[in-house]
């Protein structure tokens, strides 16, 4: 009689629990009249039968949907000067794609001023690896102050991992937007649909139909998570999607983007990003300073191409890593306070390939 009554009181503790979750949280009235009926069968599952088998599943149920952002907005930071200069801070280069962004922020100033409601653009960075496409989207998010969410398409092999699953299956999940959306805590994040052309071949058709069901203004006010089993307005979302190529995307899908194309770097443009953007990042991150370290101008062309040509600056950056680490190793076994890299001894410092 001790236990039975003992799991009475702790059941009506989680049912107490579940309720105040409810009440504290903002909810849309139908979903929270759902909610509550959930809850009242998992009470009268404990009052009758002792243990309510599917209350774990109500519960995390209510978890989710009290998690998400159903009215909760961040409020967008549109001061062109802020964003130019934060692009330019970040950024070599790209005057084009630069006024581009310059351009919407614009528009949605002027909109925002006259209290139209505009659907967010949706940019697609095409470009060959290492050249800025995912970079430059967080750069988009941190000159609106709003907060950035990556949702990676790398070898993504079912549309369910978007749109998730029905709570009829046991093992059922939300899906990766929802999931960027309880993690961005407001409703108007940037979300980066990263790397859409390389979707598993298998799957990519059903992927793209939810694509277009993602990115279509007319669509998107009410996406539906298969596991949430409630609409949720997307509109306010500025998605940004990039792509290695547009090949291996849908027509439909390219219909609903902007594509625009990144530039591969010259040796030249290197040289200027490695010696004001990526030295600089990568001298802090090793816990050096710019006293210790100095390298020579005429020595970066070797940092540039150790190897040969590469369209973007991820090699670059490896190789100031490299370079940072043997010179910080060196610094803790005290064969200097301070290291002058010149063409003479360079090559020490260099990683091996």
């Amino acid at each position: 009689m001790q236990n039975s009554a003992q799991t009475s009181d702790t059941s009506t503790d989680e049912i107490k629990v579940l309720e105040e979750k409810i009440h504290s949280a903002t909810l849309p009235p139908d979903l929270r009249q759902k909610a509550v009926s959930m809850i009242s069968r998992a009470s009268l599952g404990f009052k009758y039968g002792g243990y309510f088998t599917g209350f774990d599943q109500v519960a995390n149920y209510i978890d989710w949907i009290v998690s998400l952002p159903w009215d909760k907005r961040v409020e967008d930071n549109l001061d062109l000067a802020h964003a130019k200069s934060l692009l330019e801070k970040n950024h070599y280069g790209l005057k084009e794609i630069k006024d581009r962004i310059l351009e919407y922020l614009s528009v949605m100033k002027l909109t925002r001023a006259e209290s139209k409601f505009m659907r967010a653009p949706i940019l697609c960075f095409v470009g060959l690896v290492g050249t800025g496409k995912t970079t430059i989207a967080y750069s988009i998010a941190e000159a609106m102050g709003r907060p950035f969410i990556r949702i990676p398409f790398g070898g993504m092999g079912s549309a369910l991992d978007l749109r998730g699953e029905s709570r009829i299956h046991a093992d059922a999940e939300v899906g990766l937007v929802m999931k960027a959306l309880r993690r961005a805590k407001y409703k108007n994040p940037v979300i980066l649909l990263d790397e859409l052309d390389r979707v598993a071949e298998h799957a990519r058709a059903d992927i793209m139909g939810v694509l277009v069901e993602l990115l279509d203004p007319e669509q998107n006010m009410a996406f539906v998570d298969h596991f949430i089993d409630y609409p949720f307005d997307l509109s306010e979302v500025l998605f940004i999607a990039t792509a290695n190529n547009t090949g291996n995307i849908s027509t439909a899908v390219l219909d609903r983007l902007e594509p625009i194309q990144m530039p591969s770097y010259t040796d030249e443009e290197k040289v200027i990003i490695g010696k004001s953007y990526v030295f600089p990042k990568i001298i802090k991150e090793s816990g050096l300073t710019p006293q210790i370290l100095t390298i020579d101008d005429n020595v970066w062309p070797q940092i540039v191409r150790p190897l040969g040509f590469d369209s973007g600056i991820r090699t670059l950056e490896r190789t100031i890593n490299g370079i940072c680490r043997k010179v910080a190793r060196n610094l803790v076994e005290g064969k200097g306070a301070s290291f002058h890299l010149t063409s003479s001894n360079i090559k020490e410092f260099l990683p091996s390939w």
